[in-house]
């Protein structure tokens, strides 16, 4: 009986002095699901409204955009803040498998589309399918428009998946 008293002692005192913030790993609720889901179908609202502006290298506006110029407007419209360029873009986040039960809309996709090692081309998200991802993007020939990985320029040129929002 003494031994079973000394230990609750024991157990009380060292509870008593542990620190009272305990690190709790973060979790996801329905709600925070369900606002990040909202806000990516606004995104992809708000690029799709681009669809047909003309290309325009360095372009930000409805003026003309160049493909980080669209995406860093976009999301700068939600004020979620990105860098500027593509190659800069591609470090944020989470990369992703690029298989596409991975995939998900509001992902940004990226491209080495200029033969070289880096990064230079990107686009948004905005429906996965078992055979295809199709992204919202502007392109130097046709401005803003929807294409597909199935497209073989896109297919050969597809490098990384990164997840932005969470």
């Amino acid at each position: 009986m003494k031994q079973l008293l000394y230990l609750l002692l024991i157990l009380i005192f060292f509870t008593a002095c542990k620190s009272s913030s305990v690190i709790v790993p973060e979790r996801k609720t329905e709600v925070d699901t369900d606002r990040t889901k909202h806000l990516i179908a606004q995104l992809i609202h708000s690029a799709s409204e681009n669809l047909g502006i003309k290309y325009k290298s360095g372009g930000t506006t409805k003026a003309g955009f160049d493909c980080s110029g669209l995406i860093y407007s976009v999301f700068n419209s939600y004020n979620i803040q990105l860098p500027r360029s593509s190659f800069e873009q591609s470090k944020l986040g989470l990369i992703i498998d690029k298989e596409r039960d991975n995939i998900k809309k509001g992902d940004l996709i990226f491209f080495k589309t200029n033969r070289k090692s880096q990064i230079n081309h990107v686009g948004m998200v905005i429906e996965v399918s078992d055979e295809d991802v199709k992204f919202i993007h502007s392109s130097t020939s046709k401005g803003v428009i929807i294409s597909s990985t199935k497209e073989p320029y896109y297919q050969n040129s597809f490098v990384q998946i990164n997840r932005i929002l969470r």
